[in-house]
């Protein structure tokens, strides 16, 4: 049985780095992963999906070119290319994650299923045959999430796909269905959509992007409305069959039955925690009631000495706070500092276009907690940098505080949407207030600069 100081199970955007650091620092280190180097983002999700969705992107601005003067004759798209192109990016960047991984000195990489036989005792079932019994005082668990199979009449005798394995479509859908109407199944929505797809979306809430102010989601719906996508709300699914030329779903939106045929199906309505294989019971880990580990606001577990990183713990599913749960553990670890996940900022961005980025709290949650807060919206059809690149669709939007003027949320939907989110994260972490912002010198004529116009609707 080998020992270890520190184990990582999950060799994602938390566990990688973590590794590698604890390596570096003198600690003997072992990282097992059970499938591909660099977790759902480099392989399923970030890299792949937005290496796609900047092809989808270009046919758009293709078909728009005409509005700008410019004639481009027939637009054709080459999807085995397309496929190429992300394919070989994915390898670019897991080969140089696996090689970071198998070129620090002190570190072991192991390919297998890892599951708890004792509180610190780990067996790894290896990918190449056999067994192996590992040991390590310290133990993060970076397994993180998969597709949730919804619980629908039907759906397991049929050939439905998920995100990792519509990323492998070698052609393109002729009527994809995708089944949830939030992050992952926008973007993918959409992106199939302009590869010349039939996209009907069912969303079983009131609107799409449910978690979003209404403002923001009837936005986005009329713009992927526009594009001719089919969004169904309030949607029930009854039963789904499939035959030889296609697949059947019968639904129910409000008083009104339906069916509808298709010729693909994906799944969007949600992720599970990677947690079944780990044999929790045997080391007294404890899950909340959806699977996911339990962890306090250090990202240990109730096992000292265990931790839990990234999206199988629950909460933001994000690749950036799957990392910054590295960065925290490493230094309250290693360093002696005393950081919590405690009130972090959680930025993300949707990238449909126009992108969606988001930071702080919403319109929704400011009532909630019965703030006082004023609220500044400026539509991107009067944003100068906007109207110059046409890009005019979506909006701008904040949330501030009416008695210290900070900064509470901002929902920015628009071509760039994350970049200028950014920005005002960085005042929202900085404390300058929304004022400030209305009368600081942006270099003219750039999206930012339109953060002035946008605190110009409220009187300060």
């Amino acid at each position: 049985m080998k020992h270890y100081d520190a184990i990582i199970i999950g060799a994602g955007q938390a566990g990688t780095p973590l590794a590698k650091k604890l390596a570096e620092a003198g600690k003997k280190t072992a990282i097992i992963e059970k499938r591909y180097v660099g977790g759902t983002c480099i392989n399923d999700g970030c890299t792949p999906t937005k290496a796609m969705i900047a092809s989808a992107r270009a046919v758009y601005q293709a078909r728009k070119a005409t509005e700008l003067g410019v004639e481009v004759g027939t637009i054709k798209i080459d999807f085995k290319k397309i496929k190429q192109r992300k394919d070989d990016i994915v390898n670019q960047f897991r080969s140089s994650s696996e090689k970071g991984l198998k070129n620090t000195k002190g570190l072991e990489l192991i390919f297998g299923t890892a599951s708890f036989s004792a509180e610190k005792e780990l067996t790894i079932s290896l990918n190449n045959g056999g067994e192996e019994k590992v040991t390590a005082e310290w133990i993060f668990i970076n397994t993180g999430t998969k597709t949730t199979i919804p619980d629908i009449e039907g759906l397991n005798e049929i050939d439905y796909l998920t995100s990792t394995t519509i990323l492998d479509l070698k052609t393109v859908p002729e009527h994809l269905v995708v089944i949830g109407g939030n992050y992952i199944g926008l973007e993918f929505g959409q992106m199939f959509n302009r590869f010349g797809s039939k996209v009907t979306i069912l969303e079983k809430s009131s609107g799409i992007l449910a978690r979003e102010d209404q403002d923001i989601s009837l936005a986005l719906t009329k713009i992927l409305t526009d594009e001719n996508i089919e969004l169904i709300t309030d949607a029930k699914i009854k039963k789904i069959t499939q035959d030889k030329k296609q697949i059947s779903i019968t639904l129910e939106s409000g008083k009104i039955k339906k069916e509808i045929t298709a010729s693909h199906v994906l799944l969007a309505a949600g992720r599970t925690p990677q947690t079944a294989d780990l044999t929790l019971e045997n080391c007294g880990v404890k899950l909340d009631d959806k699977g996911h580990i339990l962890v306090n606001e250090k990202l240990e577990t109730n096992i000292k000495g265990i931790y839990a990183l990234g999206d199988v713990k629950g909460g933001p599913s994000f690749t950036h706070i799957a990392y910054n749960d590295y960065t925290i553990v490493y230094r309250n670890l290693m360093e002696g500092t005393n950081y919590s996940i405690h009130d972090r900022p959680v930025p993300y961005c949707m990238f449909t276009d126009p992108q969606l980025g988001r930071i702080g709290i919403s319109e929704k949650e400011a009532k909630e907690k019965k703030l006082n807060y004023k609220v500044a919206v400026l539509p991107m059809s009067n944003v100068a940098r906007g109207i110059e690149t046409n890009e005019t669709l979506g909006l701008m939007k904040a949330i501030v505080d009416a008695d210290s003027k900070k900064i509470l949320g901002a929902a920015i939907l628009a071509s760039e949407g994350g970049e200028i989110m950014s920005v005002l994260q960085m005042a929202m972490e900085g404390d300058i207030t929304y004022d400030r912002v209305r009368y600081c010198v942006f270099a003219h004529p750039t999206y930012s600069e339109s953060l002035n116009n946008l605190f110009m609707k409220i009187d300060i």
